[in-house]
């Protein structure tokens, strides 16, 4: 399978210019014979708390736009954008499509940020959600969710593959770095993880984006500035590596009582 890490420097609440960029990309990413395009966490928008702006439908232009890269190139489409739900309130989701532009699957964020209040913006999710691409399972998380290794332990059994898109700020870049590599050792999975660039909301990105394999080397980086990753990677590796250090089938859950 060939990746495509789509490291945008995303223009702050300007839909259309995210968009061309994003059309753009995926011409690219086609034109390289990429499989699957992944794009950032709310690249629409920008990390935006402003959900008088930010959320849309699920028939709005951005998953619109996703079904419609993903159709005119035949390769599966990943990104993230804010989800309007009536009943609930705005929920920060990732989309992911399959080449005939089908939904695959549709994940709502579980954890969400207080530190930049997000979790005044946004409802959370509640659950993981796995699905099959290219014979294979896959999920996808957004940005926070890395700090939280029980989130992965869920779909580890299930997912060769794990996908990250993010907007984390380059604050705390040493610990995207060092965490997209403990998800890809302890779960012995492949890991995608998809930042954005530039600046935006008063934060600034700086990259990072990064394909890791089941033993945690990084095959492929983004580095700081706006590209396209690219990366052809082997998913049977995945279980390859577990046959060969079976560490997940030791897994013990450890109750404990609190004093």
């Amino acid at each position: 399978m060939k990746v495509a890490a789509a490291q945008m420097d995303i223009a702050w609440h300007d839909r259309d210019v995210n968009h061309t960029k994003a059309r753009d990309l995926a011409a690219r990413a086609n034109k390289e014979g990429a499989d699957l395009l992944i794009l950032p966490e709310m690249f629409s928008t920008g990390f935006s708390m402003g959900t008088s702006f930010t959320p849309e439908s699920l028939d709005g232009p951005t998953p619109t736009l996703l079904r419609t890269l993903a159709s005119e190139h035949d390769m599966a489409v990943i990104g993230g954008f804010v989800l309007s739900h009536e009943n609930r309130g705005p929920v920060n989701v990732s989309l992911a499509v399959d080449g005939n532009g089908a939904d695959l699957a549709l994940y709502a964020k579980i954890h969400l940020i207080g530190l930049l209040g997000e979790d005044e913006a946004h409802v959370p999710g509640n659950v993981p959600v796995a699905f099959e691409l290219g014979g294979f399972g896959a999920a996808c998380f957004v940005c926070y969710d890395l700090r939280f290794p029980e989130l992965f332990r869920a779909v580890a059994d299930d997912c060769a593959l794990i996908i990250v898109i993010a907007s984390w700020p380059c604050a705390r870049q040493g610990h995207w770095d060092i965490l997209l590599r403990a998800r890809a050792i302890e779960n012995q999975c492949f890991v995608v993880g998809v930042n954005r660039v530039g600046e935006g909301g008063g934060q600034e990105f700086a990259g990072g984006s990064a394909v890791i394999d089941p033993l945690g080397t990084v095959v492929a980086h983004g580095g700081e500035g706006e590209t396209l990753l690219l990366a052809d990677i082997d998913l049977a590796q995945a279980a390859e590596v577990r046959s060969r250090l079976p560490f997940l089938k030791d897994r013990v859950v450890h109750p404990f009582e609190k004093i």
